[in-house]
């Protein structure tokens, strides 16, 4: 590696300018951002993206979505932008949100894996602006992870999966959102949600009069694959409004198994660690703080993971605002093994 930058005090201008010049250049950096940490390069550099795909093992049929500075730098890349288009990147740029654009001919076809369309971000982050706007370039940044593997939300959780593969590493602390941005196609001017996020569906309805959750959708879509975030474990979701018959299900579950982990809300803890069958909580966060929660997840779910248990056991959340794009990172995690009560 050539530069590890720690700029989770202080942003040491000169070694930044340092990275951004190596990414302009087609080198591989790994950077936070206010959602998850990720991995970039050059997004017009073909040969940079071709390596940045081989790093991350990420298929080429899978495109990469680019983090951008300013407006006038999506003008650059994209096309026939809508006023609707417009309104809506005015009102959650920058920010956790990413929206899928008629690409330009500049952008290379690697990026997009042959689609016509590319999806950009301007994040609200200090170093990862500062990042972009030095290199000049858009950046293709897709979460800091080995496809597959879950993404992180420390600079610790990530680094050693790149081995030698990276060029440079920027610590900046925990990401604050800790999950991927929402992403959002407009189709006959009415934004279609491609994957949850921060970002929630009434927020987008209350700028756009209307929304449409279409998750999963496996054209033009990053991380659409239902498969994306591997545990070490076998894991099952529960979920209940019914708050004790959620607690009671995971508890008669557990017995089932010699080393089970549950991940839970701090409300529920105590429940789990009166059990002598369970030995492993893993309290997220407050069910009532779903920033928190959001915050959490990713760490928790490494962490879970990290101890190689039988089983992880998770609880559910109700799928409302935020709630939504945190029971989807879920069901991801368990392949859809899910039991709602």
């Amino acid at each position: 590696m050539e530069i590890y930058l720690d700029a989770k005090n202080q942003i040491q201008e000169q070694k930044l300018k340092e990275i951004a010049y190596g990414i302009k250049n087609g080198k591989i950096a790994l950077f936070p951002t206010e959602t998850v940490y990720g991995i970039g390069t050059n997004a017009l550099d073909e040969k940079a993206v071709q390596k940045l795909y081989e790093v991350k093992k990420r298929d080429k049929k899978n495109p990469i979505n680019l983090l951008v500075s300013s407006m006038a730098m999506i003008e650059e890349i994209t096309q026939d932008i809508s006023p609707l288009e417009y309104k809506l990147m005015e009102a959650f740029f920058p920010g956790p949100f990413t929206i899928i654009l008629k690409r330009k001919k500049i952008v290379p076809n690697i990026v997009t894996a042959n689609s016509e369309f590319v999806g950009v971000r301007i994040p609200n982050h200090t170093i990862a602006k500062k990042l972009i706007e030095l290199s000049d370039v858009p950046i293709a940044a897709p979460s800091a992870n080995i496809s597959g593997k879950l993404s992180g939300t420390n600079l610790s959780d990530v680094i050693d999966e790149f081995s030698d593969n990276l060029d440079f590493a920027i610590e900046g602390g925990k990401s604050k959102i800790g999950m991927e941005s929402t992403i959002v196609r407009v189709i006959d001017n009415i934004p279609h949600i491609l994957r949850s996020g921060y970002i929630t569906p009434k927020q987008i309805k209350n700028i756009a009069g209307n929304v449409i959750l279409e998750e999963n959708s496996n054209n033009i879509l990053p991380s659409s694959n239902l498969k994306h975030y591997q545990l070490n474990s076998k894991s099952i979701l529960v979920f209940s409004e019914n708050n004790q018959k959620m607690i009671d299900t995971i508890i008669h579950l557990s017995k089932d198994y010699k080393s089970p982990i549950i991940l839970c809300c701090i409300e529920n803890a105590e429940f789990y660690l009166h059990e002598n069958t369970i030995k492993n909580v893993i309290p997220i966060a407050s069910k009532y703080d779903l920033e928190s929660y959001s915050e959490n997840l990713f760490s928790s779910l490494r962490k879970a993971s990290s101890l190689f248990p039988d089983m992880i056991l998770m609880e559910g959340i109700k799928k409302e605002d935020l709630g939504i794009a945190i029971m989807n990172r879920l069901l991801n995690v368990c392949n859809n093994h899910y039991i709602e009560i």
